[in-house]
């Protein structure tokens, strides 16, 4: 079996025309693991998730910001599990997705993950659209990373997003540089639509 190792062009091949943004983006795990992001350029994605809508302008969305290189970088990345833990080293940043999931002492926001998701999705297409690639983690340990950082019993971590630079596929094992260079697809949408009336 030969493998395709062209990364720089994965555009999905939609049935409906897309924003190049949103038709572009895909979730790698060969990053670059000398690369930086500008602090300017991660304030604008990080800006983006702070403009996502949310129920009631709450904002429930908090994030932890974890640079290559720190100790909070190593923290996060001690929590992985699996796969990740193999490649989420060579991404620049590692950003845990945090909701607040009290509104007060006595109720409870059930939109508050929703929310979260939805600064996320605004973060991951910022990210894009500077020339960034994110890939979005659920395998690591959430109560050690929740201990780690001293998190608050209302604050539940939802996802990690790894932020960076494509890097040389060559260097991922053969297993993850299958699931790399693996045709993308997508349920039809026919699939999607519980009634479209």
């Amino acid at each position: 079996m030969t493998l395709i190792t062209d990364t720089l062009s994965r555009a999905a091949d939609t049935t409906s025309p897309l924003l190049p943004v949103l038709a572009g983006r895909w979730s790698p795990r060969g990053f670059d693991p000398t690369a930086l992001v500008d602090e300017a350029t991660l304030t604008t994605v990080l800006e983006a998730a702070r403009w996502a809508p949310s129920a009631s302008n709450i904002q429930p969305s908090r994030f932890i910001v974890a640079r290559r290189g720190t100790d909070s970088f190593v923290k996060v990345h001690e929590t992985l599990r699996g796969f990740n833990k193999a490649w989420a080293n060579a991404a620049s940043v590692l950003i845990v997705n945090v909701a607040t999931l009290a509104i007060d002492e006595t109720r409870e926001n059930p939109w508050a993950r929703y929310d979260l998701g939805q600064a996320v999705a605004h973060l991951t297409i910022q990210a894009q659209h500077e020339g960034l690639h994110t890939h979005q983690l659920g395998g690591f340990d959430g109560a050690a990373l929740a201990l780690a950082f001293g998190l608050a019993e209302d604050q539940a971590i939802v996802s990690i997003t790894a932020l960076g630079v494509l890097g040389d596929v060559s260097l991922l094992s053969r297993e993850l540089l299958e699931r790399e260079t693996a045709p993308r697809t997508r349920k039809p949408l026919t699939e999607l639509l519980l009634v479209d009336d």
